[in-house]
């Protein structure tokens, strides 16, 4: 489907200032002076990464970096002559306005590019010639049966529809530039269709990172990616506030699985991976299986990746299940909609935000008053982005003429913007970098500060009270890991057990002679009159093959409750094992390396103990947590002193 619409009756034969009311009024000079190609610069770092938010930088210093110099544009197409004898300047509009799952987001930025529009049209247009917006759907429908149902729109397919209407706008429209659009998908495809027409694409609502990492340089947006958001949302959860353990619960679609890469790295660079992820898909009510999961991986942070009414949703739903973790988000789940639905369950929920819509500039005040009159409702972030970046898309039009490459140059040049939403930093790949807010929700209202992902620096030390004495110079820094993974322990984060059946709960003695070990005087003696406990040898001298089959029907079949590994062979063997049944396992061996693969259900006593040793802590520990495998694991990690000896929650024997 394809529309082209006339945006503004005004027709005036005037100089036109294309670059908006809210920005400086001044001569068009209509293409008379256009800029050339932007100047080579070097902005470091690489989207205003902190260094401890950059991969290998505890390391080593990469020999060359990408994306730190701008991809000057070098073809022929500045020489293109502008053309004689149009009526019109016609722009492509690229996005979701009908038939679309996000309609009303596309409805939304269509709304801010037509008033940027017609305000320009207003002024005179091009030389008194109108600039025309021909609106083209973009047809993200590969999912959309979760909405429609197989009676969806399905008439151009995904990759099709894009590179289709791409084509259409190029060279059936003659248009000069495209605006769009908001699904990454149709972007990536829209922009190597432009490789190859050589058309500038702008962008204000797709914040795929990978979109300007593709090099191509027709491509400019004034909305900070998600690299920038999730570097920003890292620095506030794991550095101001200190969180160890978060979540991530995000829609299974791109803007869903694109969005968070950076975050799950930001979070391993930063010390805590990412605990556990948990996906829903378009269109879903409820979430209440993602949550318990989350719940039980005791998350003490969650993190949504979503639009504000799955937003409010979710958030309504963990008030329900009792969940009193700290809650962030992207942009897109933060606004009024999310107050409006959420209620009070939204207290205290934080996101961030390209800009502060609370602030009294003139600008922003008049901004929004002009937009609620044209479209009777407030200018939420699709619209207000919108309406900055097709502003600057105008005044650069007007700066370089109708000529593609050079309206790319001037787009190239833009290093600094002041638009509506604020002032705005772009790098070299022609995207906006300036510091994010982080919105707040407090008493139903939602508060915006500026969020850097800076580290910030820690307070100097304190000046020596003693005349003549300096302050000692701090040591030289040692290197440190860019992450911990374990070091300090693991715990089990799966849902809770069960105890086990009534009856005898066996434990296993698994090693070379264990039937002869079982039979001992010792070892009965130690377990004594242990109620429902019965030793089970299993005999690790025979084939491995069988070996590991009796361990594991042990395990699974028998139920057992513990293992007891008699050397360093049986004890890597019934780890493994140990780790799919959910078992503790109480190992007789020097071998460190036994607790150092992040298994929680690992506990290493020294090789020269005695089975009937263990035998007797297993007994002890069990009068404790009774016949449940989890609690008993819980008992042992936990530090307590049991039968003389106690275990460092790695597994390994607490000295003393």
């Amino acid at each position: 489907m394809r529309k082209g619409w006339l945006l503004g009756a005004a027709c005036l034969w005037a100089a036109c200032g294309a670059a908006g009311i809210a920005q400086q009024s001044h001569k068009c000079e209509c293409g008379a002076h256009p800029p050339g190609p932007p100047r080579d610069r070097e902005v470091k770092p690489y989207a205003g990464e902190a260094p401890d938010l950059s991969p290998y930088a505890k390391f080593a210093e990469p020999y060359d970096l990408n994306y730190t110099h701008p991809n000057i544009y070098t073809g022929a197409g500045r020489d293109l002559p502008e053309p004689r004898n149009i009526s019109e300047v016609r722009i492509g509009f690229f996005g979701p306005i009908e038939h679309n799952p996000d309609a009303i987001f596309g409805q939304r930025m269509l709304h801010g590019a037509q008033m940027a529009v017609d305000e320009a049209n207003a002024r005179g247009g091009y030389g008194g010639k109108p600039f025309r917006l021909m609106l083209h759907n973009d047809y993200d429908n590969w999912q959309a049966k979760a909405v429609y149902g197989d009676d969806r729109p399905t008439d151009p397919s995904i990759w099709g529809s894009a590179s289709n209407e791409t084509v259409k706008m190029v060279y059936d429209d003659e248009d000069w530039a495209i605006f769009g659009s908001i699904n990454s998908e149709a972007t990536h495809i829209a922009l190597r269709v432009a490789l190859k027409a050589e058309i500038p694409i702008v962008n204000s609502a797709s914040t795929d990172p990978t979109i300007p990492e593709t090099y191509i340089p027709w491509y400019f947006t004034d909305l900070q990616d998600d690299r920038v958001q999730c570097l920003t949302i890292a620095r506030h959860i794991f550095t101001e506030l200190g969180l160890k353990r978060v979540a991530i619960l995000r829609v299974n679609n791109r803007y869903g699985r694109f969005g968070v890469l950076k975050l799950r790295d930001a979070a391993r660079r930063l010390g805590h991976p990412i605990v556990i992820e948990q996906k829903y898909l378009p269109g879903d009510a409820d979430f209440s299986r993602q949550l318990k999961v989350i719940q039980d991986s005791r998350a003490d942070g969650i993190v949504l990746w979503a639009d504000q009414a799955e937003a409010a949703a979710i958030l309504k739903q963990m008030q329900k299940l009792g969940m009193k973790q700290r809650v962030f988000g992207a942009y897109r789940t933060l606004g009024p909609e999310l107050l409006e639905q959420a209620g009070p369950a939204a207290e205290g929920f934080q996101a961030v935000f390209p800009y502060d819509p609370t602030r009294n500039e003139p600008k922003w005040v008049d901004f929004n008053r002009r937009f609620e009159e044209k479209f009777h409702e407030k200018p939420e972030q699709f619209a207000s982005l919108a309406y900055d970046a097709m502003n600057a898309l105008l005044d650069s039009i007007c700066k370089a003429g109708l000529n593609r490459a050079r309206i790319h140059d001037a787009l190239a040049n833009i290093e600094e913007y002041d638009g509506v939403t604020g002032h705005m930093v772009f790098d070299p790949n022609q995207k906006n970098v300036a510091p994010m807010y982080l919105g707040t929700v407090r008493n139903g209202t939602i508060s915006y500060r500026v969020a850097k992902m800076d580290k910030q620096p820690a307070a100097p030390p304190a000046a020596s009270s003693s005349p003549g004495m300096a302050a000692p110079s701090d040591p030289t820094p040692q290197p440190r890991p860019y992450a911990r993974v374990g070091e300090d322990g693991v715990s089990y984060a799966g849902p809770h057990l069960a105890d086990l059946p009534r009856g005898i709960a066996p434990v296993v003695l698994f090693g070379p002679k264990a039937a002869a070990i079982a039979q001992s005087a010792d070892a009965r003696a130690s377990l004594g009159t242990a109620e429902r406990l019965e030793l089970i040898p299993i005999e690790s001298d025979q084939n491995w093959g069988a070996a590991s089959t009796q361990l594991v029907q042990a395990l699974i079949e028998g139920h057992a409750l513990a293992v007891i590994a008699l050397d360093r062979n049986s004890a890597h063997l019934a780890e493994q094992l140990a780790i799919k049944a959910l078992v503790p396992v109480v190992a007789l061996s020097g071998d460190r390396s036994l607790t150092s693969n992040n298994v929680p259900w690992i506990f290493r006593m020294p090789a020269e103990t005695t089975p009937a040793a263990a035998v007797h802590l297993v007994v002890a520990a069990v009068r404790q947590s009774g016949p449940n495998p989890e609690r008993l694991r819980d008992l042992l990690a936990s530090g307590n002193v049991l039968d003389g000896i106690a275990f460092l929650p790695t597994g390994e024997p607490k000295l003393r």
